[in-house]
């Protein structure tokens, strides 16, 4: 019995983390404006979000006043690796329609204006 319960402990942990949605973890940003961060993305809801969890500049990690913002808003799974939701862009602190397509732990997202004609579009590369 004891056998058991222990496989039926790990079996548990292994679909927990078999299912977790490959846009889930740390992922970094480009450059933007002389700065970049650590973007932590996981579940809200129905939907994935990312906080802004470390900064970075030319002289290293620094403490920005955005750590702690929500930079990923209500990404919704489209099917295929692509999400649909919002993106918040600190430099000019404006949100705009994003999207995101993962390829590995490769995610470009782009911010869109006019319904998604025009985009501007960063790569981020998933460090953990």
């Amino acid at each position: 019995m004891k056998h058991f319960i222990l496989a039926a402990i790990a079996a548990l942990g292994l679909a927990t983390a078999a299912s977790a949605d490959p846009i889930e973890g740390v992922w970094q940003t480009e450059v933007d404006d002389g700065a970049y961060a650590h973007v932590t993305i996981a579940p809200c809801g129905q939907a994935y979000c990312g906080t802004i969890s470390r900064t970075f500049n030319t002289g290293g990690e620094y403490q920005s006043p955005n750590l702690g913002k929500q930079i990923v808003r209500n990404m919704v799974p489209q099917g295929g690796g692509a999400y649909e939701g919002r993106v918040w862009r600190p430099s000019n602190d404006k949100v705009y329609l994003g999207k995101i397509a993962l390829n590995g732990n490769q995610m470009a997202l782009r911010g869109c204006v006019a319904g998604g004609l025009i985009c501007a579009r960063q790569n981020w590369v998933k460090i953990n």
